[in-house]
């Protein structure tokens, strides 16, 4: 059997604890606070754990983190992960590209795809990307996917005016 572990920081009462998990918007911090909660009623460490579906060893080293930093100690902390592609000015320079849309003389497409921009990324910044990663780049930009129909730059708007007004009506 471990031993008990103590919880120093008694600001807040476990029913206290109980109802900040409630408001909390992190399911695995409302875990936590309430696994906190359980201790402090004088539980057992095994047995708040598993209520909380978690080890002995991790509530244990909750509660350290709980004395040291209260509830804000709970939550997750920033991953660093693989850095992005591209910069912040590239990102920047990307979006604006993309909302003024491509010239077709110059670009050679009517509308952009992920794959015209990933041979457009390749060829400005010299990175080479995944045509999804192209996809996610742009949905971090706050750009959807959602497109306009096609616009033909050759249409000939009187012929379309034409065939509407000599077809029969249904």
């Amino acid at each position: 059997m471990g031993r008990r572990i103590e919880v120093t920081r008694l600001e807040l009462s476990a029913g206290e604890l109980r109802q900040r998990a409630s408001r909390c918007l992190e399911g695995r911090v409302a875990c936590r606070v309430l696994a906190i909660a359980h201790v402090l009623e004088g539980a057992s460490r095994a047995a708040a754990a598993s209520s909380c579906g978690m080890d002995r060893q991790t509530l244990r080293d909750w509660v350290h983190r709980y004395n040291r930093d209260g509830i804000a100690g709970l939550s997750d902390g920033r991953r660093s992960g693989r850095p992005s592609a591209l910069s912040d000015e590239q990102m920047q320079e990307l979006k604006d590209l993309v909302l003024a849309g491509p010239d077709l003389a110059t670009d050679g497409v009517i509308r952009w795809r992920c794959l015209d921009l990933r041979s457009v990324i390749a060829a400005r910044y010299e990175v080479v990307v995944h045509e999804r990663t192209v996809g996610k780049l742009l949905r971090r930009l706050g750009l959807t996917r959602v497109q306009p129909r096609p616009y033909h730059p050759k249409k000939d708007g009187a012929a379309q005016e034409a065939f509407k007004k000599t077809s029969a009506p249904a």
